[in-house]
């Protein structure tokens, strides 16, 4: 692949009634990778993985989500449940082309990708996740173990409606902000994601994923017959071993899963060129045509 097919190329994608900031990569005839950010993150935390993608032929498009992305920002806490996330990232695909797409997803955007792929497993032809637990497991898990119902405590926190976690967050230069990262995510990076938050409303509003579902956890995934790649990091501080080991439990389709000793929860940041190679091998184990 030639060298000018790997460079980041920013896009404007209108999908629906939002138009997305996204980056790309890659030959624009490639199978589609989509891949999806967590909290408190965006497109580019998938700088470290994109350019290999690119390189090895897919277009491969990474897009700020809905809340992230100034132009896809809608007013209300019902606006961001979770069928509202996993429609936008199908018109996203739609706007691309691709009627089957790879899809790769980090903390929550595993949680829109487990929920896409239970409900239209037409629409992909491989699902990865890094970090997240089948949203069941998580489930399970939060009931069983009390280490794993307080490892949650920050959602409930988050999930306050009168302005409480903004506030903490964004106090003393956004310095509670900047600790969720951990140490874990390059420092530029992490500047870069505390300037877009901190303007007007955009918090709030990558928030209301969390305030949006009747309850910690409450995500619509069922049964998932995509081929999946499960990648977890042991020192992560939210998601534990517990609920990462039984989310094979929920899929159907060939599954593999690798718990990744001595990384946290922040992946695609911390060690992209360990996870890279994997997400390749499993894109290329599933390629279409």
């Amino acid at each position: 692949m030639a060298a000018d097919a790997t460079p980041l190329q920013p896009l404007r994608i209108t999908a629906g009634p939002h138009t997305f900031d996204a980056l790309a990569c890659g030959p624009a005839d490639g199978e589609v990778v989509l891949l999806l950010h967590g909290w408190p993150e965006f497109a580019d935390s998938w700088s470290g993985v994109l350019p290999a993608l690119g390189a090895a032929g897919y277009r491969a498009v990474a897009v700020d989500q809905r809340g992230y992305s100034p132009d896809a920002r809608p007013p209300r806490i019902a606006d961001y449940a979770v069928p509202e996330l996993v429609a936008d990232a199908l018109a996203v695909a739609d706007a691309l082309g691709a009627e089957r797409c790879h899809l790769v997803s980090h903390d929550w955007g595993g949680m829109v990708a487990w929920a896409l792929a239970s409900a239209h497993p037409e629409r992909l032809a491989s699902l990865t996740v890094l970090a997240t637990p089948h949203p069941e497991a998580l489930d399970r898990a939060a009931a069983d173990d009390p280490e794993q119902h307080h490892r949650l405590d920050y959602v409930r926190f988050f999930r306050r409606p009168d302005g409480a976690a903004e506030s903490a967050l964004l106090a003393d230069a956004a310095a509670r902000l900047r600790a969720v990262y951990g140490g874990k995510v390059p420092a530029e990076l992490v500047e870069a994601n505390i300037r877009r938050l901190s303007e007007p409303g955009a918090l709030t509003a990558t928030l209301n994923w969390y305030r949006a579902p009747e309850a910690v956890i409450s995500v619509p995934a069922g049964r998932i017959a995509v081929p999946t790649l499960f990648l977890w990091g042991s020192e992560d501080i939210a998601l534990g071993r517990g609920a990462a080991e039984s989310t094979g439990e929920w899929v159907d389709g060939p599954y593999r899963f690798e718990a990744l000793e001595g990384a946290s929860h922040w992946l695609p940041e911390e060690v992209p060129a360990l996870v890279t190679p994997k997400i390749l091998d499993h894109l290329a184990a599933h390629r279409q045509g």
